[in-house]
C-alpha cells in the first residue's frame, strides 16, 4: 500500500515539472516568434528605404547624364557651323586674292577681318571645350558623393547639380548640436569623405553656406541666427582644413541666417528642412574669367 502511495507521488511530482517546463518552453518560443517578426519588420523598412534611395539616385543620376548629352549634342551643333562659317571664309579669300581690281589696302581690311573672326571662332571653340569638361567634372563629383556617401539618410543628405554647380546640403542634425555651431563627432565621418573627394578633385573652390530657420534664439554663445548661421559654416571650414587637409584658399564659409530656405517655416517639417548648412563645390573663380573673357593684344 505505502508503494502505491510512493509511486503516485513520484508521478505527480514528475507531472508537475514537465508541466512547468513546457509552458516555459512555451513561453520562450512566443518571445522568439516575436521578436523574429519585429527583426523581420526592421528589414522590410530597410529594404524599402534602399530601394527609395537607390531610385532617387538613378533619376538624379539620368537626368544629369541627359543635361550632359544634351550639351555636347549643342557643342557639335556648333562647331559644325563654325566649320562651314571657316570654308566660306577661306573659299572668299582665294577669290578676293584672284581679283585684281581689289587694291591692296581694301585685301588688308578684309584679312583682318578675317583673322578677327578666325580669333572669335578659336574662342567659341575653347569656351564650350571648357564647359563640356566642367559637365564632366560635376558628373563625376557627383557619382563619386552619392557613391561614398550612398549610407547616409536621404532626410540629412541630398546631393544636386543647380546652375552648373555641385551642392551637398547637410541637415543641422546631422552636423550639429541644437542651437549650437559645435560639431558632432559622429560628423567626422561625412566631413572625411567629403573632404577627401575635394581634395582629389583640386580644381574647384568650396563654398561653405550656413543656414536656418526663422525661429528667433539668442543664448550666451549665439546673438541670433545670422551669428549662427556664420558660425557653423566657419565650423565647417575649419574641420575641413585642420583635420581634412583642404586647403584653406580654397575655401569661402558664410552665413545666409533664415532668408534663403528651401521649404516654408511654418511646420516643423519645413523648418528642418531649412536648417541645413550647404557645399557648394564651384569652378575656380581665376580659370573661369579666362575660360568667358578673351584675351586681348
Amino acid at each position: 500500500m505505502y508503494k502505491v502511495i510512493l509511486i503516485a507521488l513520484t508521478l505527480g511530482m514528475v507531472s508537475c515539472v514537465s508541466s512547468k517546463k513546457f509552458k516555459t518552453s512555451q513561453e520562450e518560443n512566443l518571445s522568439l516568434q516575436a521578436s523574429l517578426k519585429k527583426c523581420q519588420e526592421n528589414l522590410e523598412d530597410c529594404v524599402s528605404k534602399k530601394e527609395m534611395s537607390d531610385k532617387t539616385y538613378n533619376s538624379q543620376l539620368t537626368e544629369l547624364q541627359t543635361g550632359v548629352n544634351s550639351r555636347n549634342e549643342k557643342i557639335k551643333n556648333l562647331e559644325e557651323q563654325l566649320e562651314v562659317i571657316k570654308k566660306t571664309n577661306n573659299n572668299l579669300l582665294d577669290r578676293l586674292s584672284d581679283l585684281s581690281v581689289v587694291n591692296k589696302a581694301g585685301a588688308e581690311s578684309i584679312q583682318k577681318s578675317l583673322d578677327a573672326m578666325n580669333e572669335k571662332d578659336k574662342y567659341i571653340k575653347n569656351l564650350t571645350s571648357e564647359m563640356s569638361r566642367k559637365d564632366s567634372i560635376n558628373l563625376s563629383l557627383v557619382m563619386n558623393l552619392k557613391k561614398s556617401l550612398g549610407n547616409i539618410s536621404s532626410d540629412d543628405i541630398n546631393i544636386e547639380v543647380k546652375k552648373g554647380v555641385v551642392y551637398i546640403s547637410l541637415s543641422d542634425k546631422l552636423l550639429f548640436r541644437t542651437a549650437s555651431a559645435t560639431i558632432n563627432e559622429s560628423a567626422g565621418a561625412t566631413l572625411e569623405k567629403i573632404a577627401k573627394i575635394l581634395n582629389d578633385q583640386n580644381n574647384v573652390d568650396v563654398l561653405i553656406e550656413g543656414h536656418t530657420d526663422n525661429v528667433p534664439m539668442n543664448t550666451d554663445c549665439i546673438i541670433d541666427n545670422w551669428d549662427l548661421s556664420t558660425k557653423r559654416a566657419t565650423a565647417i571650414a575649419r574641420i575641413l582644413q585642420r583635420k581634412y587637409n583642404v586647403d584653406p584658399a580654397r575655401i569661402t564659409a558664410g552665413g545666409k541666417s533664415e532668408y534663403s530656405p528651401k521649404s516654408g517655416n511654418d511646420t516643423e517639417a519645413g523648418r528642418r528642412i531649412n536648417r541645413r548648412t550647404e557645399i557648394i563645390i564651384l569652378p575656380r573663380l581665376d580659370q573661369f574669367f579666362k575660360m568667358v573673357v578673351p584675351a586681348t593684344k
